[in-house]
């Protein structure tokens, strides 16, 4: 028998077609509303009653399978609570395809590999963490690592290639439907990491992707102040059967967001969409004045202007900017990328300045941006990111826009090159 959330979101499909996902994020779990509180109220219980009723009991074999969303199907939180299926209705909503919420985007990761056992993985650079979290698995699996660009035929059935689009730390952008047909010409699956572009930026499956993960700590959070990974996974993906397996497996990895959490990521959730587009429009906005002071050219229209000696001042601090708006396609009419993400280019950029003090010692100088580490939230925030990740050069910056004014940041970030070149000359 289907669940009250699914009779309400087949009622409200026929009454009002094709929602946006602003609508859905503040919507799509309006079934699960079984209290009078506008606002969804705070679960923190670890365990939860058994029908007091004799004749509603039943044994564990009878119990309704995952994802458990009625009232008073609730058994223990390791397994599910009320605020965890609020979180993962509303996720399925926004994304488009069932969802399934963990502790972190590594414990994501981790699920991904234990349920699809692959042979062999080909993955790119990016984010450390997935290299690290692989290592693990493959030292105990024996899976094969290969290359993002390895030759086709050294995969096969069940394999994987794991991409992720705008990468991290670089925020540049990769062809998912070209990965996805490479995958599938060997019976292989697609999964793409699409934390720097969550919706409305981009839609993996529309592209071919079997499988799409985000960092929900990053942009689903947008507040900086809990841990969250998600999956979603193709509803007619081979059997119909993932999503199960995945919820099974979840019980047992113990790998399940807290209440508080998933309190937290349901509230964030519902300013999704307006964040995301802010801060990419005004990533885009700060990185095409970088780059007309640094080249004399904007690909990308900024309505911020520049003195001579802000140029001047990019051109001595600034060696190269990193961002998807800045690839030649993004510029071509109908590319691939403008069809891909065809709303933004993400909040994310990098940096290579000219000097390694330069890079190391800017961050400290700015007064509108946290020097931290991680990304998506409602504040800004740069990071001289060897401090974190091995890969990359010490020239070199993570930038991650938030919701402030872009020509206030930009302010922010001219005075903080001036600054250091006076330290430093």
């Amino acid at each position: 028998m289907d669940s009250i959330e699914q009779r309400f979101r087949s009622n409200l499909a026929k009454a009002l077609p094709n929602l946006s996902t602003a609508t859905q994020a503040v919507h799509a779990d309006d079934a699960l509303n079984n209290v009078d509180d506008v606002a969804p109220p705070i679960h923190v219980a670890a365990t939860f009653r058994y029908p007091r009723d004799p004749a509603r009991m039943r044994e564990h074999h009878e119990r309704p399978s995952y994802p458990v969303l009625d009232v008073g199907e609730h058994c223990y939180s390791r397994q599910s609570t009320p605020g965890l299926s609020r979180l993962e209705t509303v996720l399925s909503s926004i994304l488009g395809q069932p969802c399934i919420a963990y502790s972190s985007g590594l414990a994501a990761f981790h699920a991904l590999l234990i349920m699809l056992r692959p042979n062999k993985v080909s993955i790119g650079a990016g984010y450390h963490g997935c290299h690290g979290t692989l290592e693990l698995y493959a030292r105990s699996s024996g899976t094969e690592v290969l290359s993002l660009d390895c030759a086709v035929d050294q995969l096969g059935p069940g394999d994987l290639i794991h991409l992720e689009t705008p990468v991290n730390p670089t925020g540049k952008a990769f062809d998912i439907r070209y990965y996805a047909d490479r995958a599938h010409s060997r019976g292989a699956y697609l999964s793409v990491d699409s934390t720097f572009a969550p919706p409305p930026l981009q839609d993996a499956f529309i592209q071919g992707a079997d499988v799409v993960m985000h960092s929900g700590t990053k942009y689903i959070g947008g507040h900086s102040d809990f841990l969250c990974g998600i999956l979603a996974v193709k509803s007619d993906n081979p059997g119909n059967e993932w999503l199960q397996q995945l919820y099974r497996d979840r019980l047992y990895l113990g790998s399940v967001m807290a209440g508080f959490d998933s309190w937290l990521a349901t509230r964030s959730i519902r300013t999704l969409e307006m964040r995301v587009l802010k801060q990419s429009q005004s990533a885009e906005a700060i990185v095409g004045a970088l780059r007309l002071g640094l080249t004399g050219s904007c690909r990308q229209q900024s309505l911020i202007s520049l003195s001579d000696k802000e140029v001047q001042t990019i051109q001595k601090v600034v060696k190269e900017i990193h961002h998807a708006s800045l690839q030649d396609e993004a510029n071509i009419e109908g590319s691939w990328l403008q069809r891909q993400m065809p709303r933004g280019y993400g909040p994310v950029f990098s940096l290579t300045l000219h000097k390694v003090e330069y890079a190391r010692n800017l961050p400290s100088k700015l007064m509108l941006f946290h020097h931290a580490t991680s990304l998506g939230g409602v504040e800004s925030l740069i990071e001289w990111r060897t401090m974190t990740d091995s890969t990359v050069t010490k020239d070199f910056l993570r930038v991650s826009i938030g919701v402030e004014d872009p020509a206030d940041l930009l302010a922010d970030l001219l005075r903080g090159m001036e600054a250091v070149m006076a330290e430093t000359s």
